[in-house]
Formats: C-alpha cells, structure tokens, sequence
C-alpha cells in the first residue's frame, strides 16, 4: 500500500491543459475535504477544483453525521459549477459520483452496485466499500462539492456499519487487483470528469446522456424491498420502482401508492 499520493504527477495528467480540471491539491490530512472546497467555493475557486486527502478527522456523513475517514482510503473532493444545468438536475451530481466509482471498482476486478443515493457496494454480500455527499455550496450560484469516500487498504477494526446495517469493507477486503491511490485516483477523477462533461453538454438531460439507464443497470435499490427513512421521523415502506430522470427514488407503498423521494436513508429489507 502506497503511503502518499504524488501530486505533481497527478496534476500532470488531469490538470488543463492536459487533462479536465482547473486545479488539484492533495493532503496528508485535514478535518474534511468538502468544507475546504465549500469555503474554497465562496472565494472563486475554478469549476473542477480538485481537493484529495489521505485522511480526514472530520469526514462528512449525509444528514449531519460524521464519517469514518481512517488512512489507507482515498478521500476526494471535486468543486463543479455547471452552469447550463437546470439547479432540479443538480442531484445528478451525486449519482454520477456512484457511476464513477462502479467503473473503478470493475476496473480492479471487484464487482459493484448503487445503493440509491450515496453508497457503494461490493460483492454479492453487498457490503459497503465507498460513500458520496453532494453539498450545493450556500451563497454561491450553481457550485455544488461532490465529496467521495474510497475504502482501499483493509479496514482496521471497529468500523461501525453504515446507516441501515451495511456491513463496511474495501477494495482490499474483495481482492481488488489494483491497490495503488495514484492510480485509482487518476481513474475515478477520470471517469467523473467524463460522466459529467457529458451531462453537462446534455444540460443536465440524464436521459439523453445516457446516465439514466447506465445508473438503474447498476442500482441494487430498484426492484428491492426498502424503508425509507425521511426527515421528522416519517418512513416509507415499500417496493423500489425506478428512478426518475431529475434523479429521485420512486418507491411503491403497500396500498400501491407511488411515492416519489428526493432524500431520505434507504434500507433494504432481507426477506424473513
């Protein structure tokens, strides 16, 4: 396992005018590289402004919680400021994200799936190997961070599962065949930039570019039995349907009501 990033040769091969982005940093450390991109977003940072960490002490988890950024993963931040995209396409950002990371992981041998909206997992025991948080920066037009976690080097012990019970893993866990965080870097922001740039071209249009299919052929959600956790304690319980082209969940209810979700904790329900 590597224990640095070189990032003179990532810049070399990703940053204008060789490669997609504007800008790319990588730290040894910091609390969490989305709210530096934020902050660095309300100063002008360039659209495609990369932040990666080796760890974090203060890694951001959906709904206010925190997330666990031990060393041995790769924590990764990219400032995207898609003008052209209708603000109701934004969430895609987070999808996209998840498609991402599915290329990479297959890249390396591992097999991966979509856990509608954020999560990562690997294998048929459908464990969690990655997380994604999209935050639309407060005060500042159409500047969304997308923050991923990749779990590389095998966890230490004592990981917590993930909200509704995902048993936590990495790469190495599976047997991924390519461990090395330069390279699966230079691969994820790769086919992040790829992914985007043609939802972007398309303004946003998940149909027309392709993205919407792409992600359902993915989804480990649609089709399963889940509970949906919304703000206020409210629940959904029901059956994964489909999602829809500005990217929510439609789930079906027990009186074969469909019930549209734009956020919420998915769980999916073992049969008993």
């Amino acid at each position: 396992m590597d224990t640095a990033l070189d990032a003179e040769a990532l810049r070399a091969r990703l940053v204008a005018p060789n490669g997609p982005y504007a800008a790319l940093d990588v730290v040894a450390s910091t609390a969490s590289t989305n709210a530096d991109l934020a902050k660095a977003a309300t100063e002008g940072a360039a659209d495609r402004t990369v932040l990666i960490a080796l760890e974090q002490s203060a890694g951001q988890g959906r709904r206010g919680r925190t997330w666990s950024s031990p060393p041995g993963g790769l924590y990764v931040s990219v400032l995207f400021r898609p003008s052209g995209v209708p603000p109701k396409q934004l969430p895609w950002l987070n999808l996209i994200a998840g498609l991402a990371l599915v290329r990479v992981a297959r890249s390396v041998g591992v097999e991966a799936s979509l856990k509608w909206p954020n999560d990562l997992l690997f294998g048929p025991k459908a464990e969690k190997g990655a997380g994604i948080l999209s935050e639309i920066t407060a005060g500042v037009a159409q500047a969304v961070v997308v923050g991923i976690g990749l779990n590389v080097a095998k966890l230490p012990d004592g990981v917590q599962p993930a909200p509704g019970g995902l048993a936590p893993t990495s790469l190495e866990d599976v047997g991924a065949a390519e461990l090395d965080r330069g390279e699966l870097a230079f691969r994820l922001l790769t086919e992040l930039a790829v992914l985007e740039g043609v939802w972007r071209k398309n303004g946003g249009d998940a149909v027309e570019s392709g993205l919407l299919e792409e992600y359902q052929e993915h989804s480990a959600t649609v089709g399963e039995r889940v509970r949906v956790e919304l703000s206020g304690g409210v629940q959904v319980l029901g059956t994964a349907q489909r999602i829809e082209p500005d990217g929510t969940l439609v789930v079906r209810g027990s009186d074969g009501v469909d019930h549209g979700v734009s956020a919420g904790d998915v769980v999916h329900l073992r049969p008993a």
